[in-house]
């Protein structure tokens, strides 16, 4: 039986495509998964792009695993992701050692790459954009997991000054309503209770049903009604196509959560106007009034940017007032960072490193304390949490999830997992909360 490693940096949408490579080597190649690389017949590199220095990470990790290459020479190396779209065949230029590369939206073609790789003895590289055409082909997810990923569309339009994404995942693209509500369907009929559906750009999702073009509200809508899918989510939103029917969703359906992630990325309009965002800080905190008014118990979490190409210390100043005023649950927070083929890379900036690691400081000590806050109120409160496995801090407890997405960790029967149960928040820690169930009855009851 051959194994496969694969290593997995970034966003969510990376695990999934990582998920889904597997299943695909699984199926078409009888791989089987290791946590250890020393014994793989194939190591994967699923890269990002979006930070700094990505792509001397993955010639590092290269560099590290031409080591292993040495000692087995039928060992194959492929490096798919951001990055392999990014650079293409410069990286079988600049590092040999590597056997395979593709993009995102050629990663269904890996197990025939492998064939070929191993068959022809050459390099194989296809970072094409062959649109959805990977989701005709990927296996049915097979999950004990009581939470999922779902796809429902690649790529993105905006073209952000910042952003290296249309640039590594293509245009945007939707898939067919019917198709993403068979797979959440496939998934629930395996226990999954909870669903995040997953884009770029996830709410601009323009997917066909009936001949019509249907919008994320749409697709939540539907989702709603499979049984067993209680709780929905989605990332990541732009506030430029946060659409009133979304807004309205939050007035009358339960199944979808009481958080957003949505990124403003700087509280400076001039910022926002260098950026390319589309919007204004007025109209987002507009958005986010109208999200609090039909949902007033409504989370939120974002993104930001600091230092952006001549960000003065009036912008960094603005971009505080909007986090006081909107005091955000969860955030991520960067120093900017130049991203090849970008209009910002070739754009002036005044702002020393020195400066913006201190605007950095400042702005997560400020982003902590609202989430501090937030955290410190829930104690004593009953929230309902789904159970979604074995605790990461202590294996006898179990680990769970509030709606508006803290971790909960609390001592109970791992009968509970992939269900609701009623929690007691107890004590809020760094980066979780402690609970407890209250009675037996309650126990019973769920």
């Amino acid at each position: 039986m051959k194994k496969v490693f694969i290593k997995t940096h970034g966003c969510q949408m990376n695990e999934y495509d990582s998920e889904k490579m597997l299943d695909m080597l699984s199926l078409e190649e009888k791989f089987i998964q290791t946590t250890n690389q020393d014994e793989a017949d194939l190591l994967v590199l699923n890269t990002c792009s979006i930070r700094e220095k990505a792509q001397e990470r993955v010639f590092h990790q290269v560099g590290r695993w031409k080591k292993l290459k040495d000692k087995n020479p039928n060992l194959k190396i492929a490096i798919g992701g951001c990055v392999a779209s990014q650079e293409g065949q410069q990286i079988t230029k600049r590092a040999p050692a590597v056997d395979i590369v593709f993009g995102p939206q050629t990663l269904h073609r890996l197990p025939k790459m492998y064939r070929s790789a191993v068959q022809e003895e050459k390099n194989q590289i296809d970072i094409s954009f062959p649109k959805i055409e990977k989701f005709d082909h990927i296996p049915d997810t097979k999950t004990d997991e009581p939470t999922a990923f779902v796809s429902i569309a690649e790529g993105c339009n905006k073209y952000c000054s910042f952003c290296v994404v249309p640039h590594t995942r293509g245009h945007e693209v939707s898939r067919p309503v019917q198709d993403i509500i068979e797979e959440i369907k496939k998934l629930a009929d395996q226990g999954v209770r909870e669903i995040n559906l997953l884009g770029q750009n996830v709410n601009n999702y323009k997917g066909i049903d009936g001949g019509e073009k249907k919008s994320l509200a749409f697709l939540i809508e539907r989702t709603a009604k499979i049984d067993g899918i209680d709780r929905i989510r989605y990332t990541t939103s732009h506030p430029f196509e946060f659409r009133d029917d979304l807004v309205e969703l939050y007035a009358h359906l339960p199944e979808l959560v009481s958080h957003v992630h949505l990124p403003i990325q700087s509280g400076s309009d001039r910022i926002l106007k260098l950026m390319r965002r589309r919007y204004t800080v007025e109209k987002y905190l507009d958005l986010v009034s109208r999200l609090k008014k039909n949902r007033p118990n409504i989370s939120l979490s974002s993104d930001f940017i600091v230092g952006f190409p001549n960000e003065s210390q009036q912008d960094f100043e603005d971009t505080l007032s909007v986090i006081d005023e909107v005091r955000y649950d969860e955030s991520f927070s960067f120093i900017y960072s130049p991203r090849p083929n970008t209009p910002a890379a070739e754009m002036e900036d005044n702002v020393s490193l020195e400066e913006k690691k201190d605007r950095l400081a400042i702005l997560q000590n400020r982003l902590n304390h609202h989430a501090f806050n937030i955290g410190r109120k829930m104690v004593g409160t009953i929230e309902r949490c789904l159970v979604t496995g074995i605790s990461k801090k202590n294996p006898g407890e179990l680990q769970a999830r509030t709606e508006n997405n803290r971790v909960v960790n609390f001592p109970s029967s791992a009968k509970l997992i992939g269900e609701f149960v009623d929690i007691e928040i107890v004590d809020q820690l760094t980066n979780c909360l402690r609970g407890k169930i209250k009675t037996e009855t309650d126990l019973c009851q769920n």
